[in-house]
């Protein structure tokens, strides 16, 4: 497994069971959980150095072995992408049919900068019909899609504004040309086909169950833009794995917590 992997299932692992329990853990216990989860040690070993590294975790040497804390800034980035994950996982608030509209271009040549963009405005749920344009349907987002765009020093060129779809074209197909829905509901698929009849046949794989399910989950948030219910096909898949996510890890969440307890001597 590569070590971009290697370092996102490590991430999963802190923000599932080190981050509620609050308490340090060896490093001999994350290699080995993440051993199970397919990660060889060398990089299980890297992903934990460059986490440090980057100031979400701290180590503490006891005698020849460590174990690891994280940092107030590990606590804040797993916190913030913990309530994301589950956030996602509540229904859709209802819709006014107000678009919001930014422009905002970016030459070619600077790729890396429009790659960026893509990025961040792709992870706030916003989708490109056209170059230069994305949209949303939650004006709310406002601030965040400003925070972006200064982030990036683009606030100068770019534009936004709210508005409904009028007259002219088909609200669907916009929406067809912003989000590839398709690819989306393949991705839900493949994720209710793992999940769905899936039953642990002891603590340690529901444990290792729920580290995949919230692993796995992890990547929606960017996947699905969540649009309102007029805008998606219907008996849209989403909704049904979402009710399946919460039901999944409602129902595991117990076993699994105890289970990392007992690996931590806790």
């Amino acid at each position: 497994m590569g070590e971009t992997s290697a370092r996102s299932l490590l991430l999963t692992v802190l923000g599932e069971f080190v981050l509620p329990q609050n308490s340090p853990v060896w490093t001999a216990t994350i290699v080995e959980v993440l051993d199970s989860l397919g990660v060889e040690e060398k990089s299980a070993r890297q992903a934990l150095a460059r986490t440090a590294g980057d100031g979400w975790l701290c180590s503490e040497r006891v005698g020849r072995s460590v174990r690891w804390s994280l940092t107030p800034s590990g606590r804040r980035l797993l916190t913030e992408g913990a309530e994301r994950i589950y956030a996602f996982g509540t229904p859709a608030p209802a819709w006014d049919g107000v678009w919001l509209i930014l422009y905002v271009s970016v030459p070619e040549s600077k790729r890396r900068l429009r790659h960026r963009l893509r990025t961040k405005l792709t992870w706030a749920g916003f989708g490109s019909p056209g170059p230069g344009m994305w949209i949303s349907p939650m004006p709310s987002r406002e601030p965040e899609v400003l925070s972006v765009v200064q982030g990036l020093g683009l606030d100068q060129g770019a534009m936004s504004f709210t508005a409904r779809f009028a007259a002219v074209g088909s609200e669907r197909e916009m929406v067809l040309r912003a989000w590839d829905l398709d690819a989306v509901a393949a991705q839900y698929a493949a994720f209710a086909e793992t999940f769905g009849g899936l039953e642990p046949a002891s603590a340690h794989d529901t444990m290792l169950a729920q580290a995949r399910l919230v692993h796995e989950w992890r990547r929606f948030p960017f996947l699905d833009p969540r649009l309102p219910a007029e805008l998606l096909p219907e008996n849209w898949i989403g909704d049904q794995s979402r009710r399946l996510f919460a039901d999944r890890h409602a129902e595991w969440s117990d076993v699994a917590q105890c289970r990392w307890r007992e690996l931590t001597g806790r």
